[in-house]
């Protein structure tokens, strides 16, 4: 075991004993294996987890049965007479074509304002309001005993200018066939480029018929679609604020 390798094992003892939560503890333990070489990329793997633990479940149409056309070299669903080169089948494989180009403006402005002023005195009571100065200030007058006055303003503003601007394609596999012949596509990419690594995982339901001819699906035509696009490794790091100034930013009330 070298230095370097002895003074990380030590820095993580250490890290076990300041840190709570596995989650938290496991990400700094990788950030200290990624020291010197920068985060590694996954292994190959089955992408059927990305959608999900649990099989997808949907709204079905109840459904239909096909009838036999003999002598019809037509084939029932089919698009062509020869086969179909578009993914059709668990474990084919489709590009999604992710093209965002949004912007979203928004103002609000809102003002509320009220006045209200009360006031209540007992002119007559059976002659028991002569009787109020034995008890108070001689200055007490029964005529004007209770007085209240309260005075509301608000004054909120608010602006959102968002502008978002992706250009990505990204492989993914069908990882499911729907009984209305839907199809759940999950696929995730990963580029590792001067120690720091981007990843991009896409997953949701696709209709056969929105499929291109070049195999390839938009992303607003992904029903449930799931998007992520994000890097770690040592530029990451140094965008991120420190452990600690997140845990300020959630406890403290101001």
């Amino acid at each position: 075991m070298n230095a370097f390798c002895f003074l990380r094992n030590v820095a993580l003892l250490g890290l076990v004993a300041l840190v709570p939560g596995c989650g938290v503890l496991e990400g700094m333990a990788n950030r200290f294996n990624d020291i010197g070489t920068g985060p590694k990329l996954a292994t190959v793997q089955d992408p059927s987890p990305i959608a999900g633990p649990t099989p997808v479940r949907m709204p079905m149409p109840p459904p239909s049965v096909g009838s036999a056309q003999p002598n019809s070299l037509w084939q029932t669903g089919s698009r062509a007479f020869f086969r179909d080169q578009r993914a059709g089948r668990v474990g084919d494989i489709l590009t999604v074509v992710i093209q965002i180009d949004e912007k979203a403006q928004l103002a609000n402005e809102t003002k509320r304002s009220r006045d209200n002023t009360e006031a209540a005195g007992i002119t007559n009571l059976l002659g028991f309001e002569n009787k109020i100065k034995d008890y108070f200030p001689n200055t007490v007058d029964p005529t004007s005993l209770v007085k209240t006055g309260s005075t509301l303003s608000n004054d909120g503003k608010g602006s959102i200018d968002r502008s978002e601007k992706i250009n990505l394609r990204v492989a993914a596999t069908i990882t499911q066939v729907l009984p209305n012949g839907n199809f759940v596509v999950a696929g995730r990419q990963q580029v590792a480029v001067n120690q720091d690594m981007r990843e991009l995982q896409v997953t949701g339901v696709v209709r056969p018929e929105d499929i291109a001819s070049d195999n390839t699906v938009n992303y607003d035509q992904i029903a449930e679609a799931r998007i992520a696009y994000g890097g770690r490794g040592t530029l990451n790091d140094v965008q991120q604020p420190r452990y600690g100034t997140q845990i300020l930013d959630i406890v403290m009330p101001f």
